[in-house]
């Protein structure tokens, strides 16, 4: 057995602090959920000045119910039924390992219409459903959401050893909690229904957008109004929520369906990290409401835009690569070959090995736990050109062997003193490596330690 582990050590590349660091992360993450209620709710914030003290669990609330239980598993049933009765289109995800392309029904955007249409209508304009519901039973709702994922997570591990299984690279090392993590089956399905791409944007996205409705009308139960706050915060987040669901097709050359198996890591983000961790700000403001200052609003709206313009831009830009490095709205951006470029793009289907790098649109295509890592390299300047090393080969995240490439990484360093897992060659850059002078080297630590955890939770593109 040891030799076995000492075999797939060497073979396989491990993220998230090696391959026993996800059997404390399983524990971990639920713990932080958990702790964002505990120590801020309607008893109180966490004070750390001048002295310590937490408000503990909010008063009458309960950890686990049965009626949260029904209410979670109902949620999830209801959205598989209308996703699989209702129409939608039908679109072609990238080529696999094993040659072949998966058909995907897209019908995300309007069962999104429908659930938070009707929520909308039934909630604010009539009596027929009490969107506080679920205000009031927020932590048994997650604590729902964290035994299903868990009791899904199981499933898909089990199901995993089935004959004629296609298994993610980074899933299959031998390392059971590990493996349970990452996820070791590419696209677990039941018949044509596929789980993994479901519950990247269904339950977990919608129920996020909701769960923020919810805290808007309890807002309003309280004060008889809805602050401005409580307004942006729920509009910043559902203009993201309808972005993602309108662009459903996108997500099908994401790393999350292309590369990653379908694990624990993923179940729990979908359907606990997102809609329970990001709905923080809009439960926050119920229970201490904001007034906002017309100036503040203005320049919220304008960072805002901003914001967005340039992470829709890189989105599209990055998608349409991934397609088509041909296509007349990409191909005249200059790119850099590099290994791990290469095997990003060739995992999703791309042909030529190179990708974007152009700052002032944030498109950088890098696999895995490089993502958060590529913040602090990005040039300075519009664009870079490519370093100039000697011929190379590498194999990349998915366990392919790529051809020779030139590959990126700071003057005199190697990939892996920048990327936790690569092994690339020698290279030196052309051209400027920093944003911030000196940036990279200050938060080293940070980054070697948080960019496996950011780069795959939360809604990505």
């Amino acid at each position: 057995m040891a030799g076995k582990k000492q075999a797939a050590s060497s073979k396989h590349e491990f993220e998230f602090f090696g391959p026993h660091g996800p059997g404390l992360l399983v524990l971990v993450l639920p713990v932080v959920l958990y702790a964002l209620i505990y120590a801020c709710n309607s008893q109180g914030c966490l004070q750390v000045w001048p002295s310590i003290s937490v408000s503990g669990w909010p008063a009458g609330s309960q950890i686990f119910t049965v009626d949260a239980l029904i209410a979670y598993v109902g949620w999830f049933a209801a959205l598989t039924i209308l996703h699989l009765v209702l129409p939608g289109k039908h679109n072609q995800g990238i080529v696999l390992p094993n040659g072949k392309r998966l058909s995907y029904k897209l019908n995300a955007f309007t069962l999104f219409v429908i659930t938070y249409g009707g929520a909308v209508y039934l909630g604010f304009f009539t009596n027929y459903l009490d969107l506080g519901w679920l205000y009031d039973n927020y932590l048994p709702l997650l604590t729902a959401s964290v035994i299903f994922s868990t009791l899904l997570s199981v499933y898909l591990y089990a199901t995993s050893f089935k004959r004629g299984a296609l298994l993610s690279a980074h899933g299959d090392t031998g390392y059971p909690h590990y493996d349970f993590w990452m996820g070791r089956e590419l696209n677990p399905r039941i018949g044509s229904f596929d789980l993994k791409e479901f519950c990247e944007l269904y339950p977990g996205i919608i129920g996020w957008a909701l769960l923020n409705l919810a805290m808007m009308h309890k807002q309003r139960t309280h004060l008889g109004y809805i602050t401005n706050s409580m307004m942006l915060t729920n509009a910043f987040q559902l203009y993201y929520v309808v972005d993602a669901l309108w662009n459903e097709a996108a997500i099908l050359t994401t790393m999350d369906i292309t590369s990653d198996g379908f694990g624990y890591m993923l179940a729990f983000g979908d359907l606990s990290w997102v809609p329970f961790g990001f709905t923080t700000a809009a439960r926050y403001l119920v229970d201490y409401p904001q007034d906002l200052s017309l100036p503040t609003v203005l320049l919220i709206l304008s960072v805002k835009a901003l914001g967005y313009y340039i992470f829709r831009g890189a989105n599209n830009q990055k998608d349409t690569f991934r397609r088509n490095p041909e296509d007349p709205a990409v191909r005249h951006l200059k790119t850099l070959q590099t290994a791990v470029a290469l095997a990003s793009l060739s995992a999703a289907g791309g042909a030529c090995p190179a990708t974007s790098t152009t700052w002032g649109t944030g498109s950088w295509v890098l696999p895995g736990a490089c993502r958060a890592a590529c913040l602090a390299c990005l040039p300075s300047s519009p664009t870079s050109t490519a370093c100039t090393s000697p011929p190379c080969s590498s194999t990349g995240r998915g366990g392919t062997t790529w051809p020779a490439a030139t590959s990126t990484a700071r003057t005199g360093t190697s990939t892996a003193a920048w990327c936790p897992g690569a092994s690339y060659p020698m290279c030196t850059r052309v051209g400027a490596w920093r944003i911030i002078p000196y940036l990279y080297w200050g938060g080293a630590l940070a980054h070697h330690t948080l960019c496996a955890l950011a780069a795959e939770f939360g809604p990505q593109e």
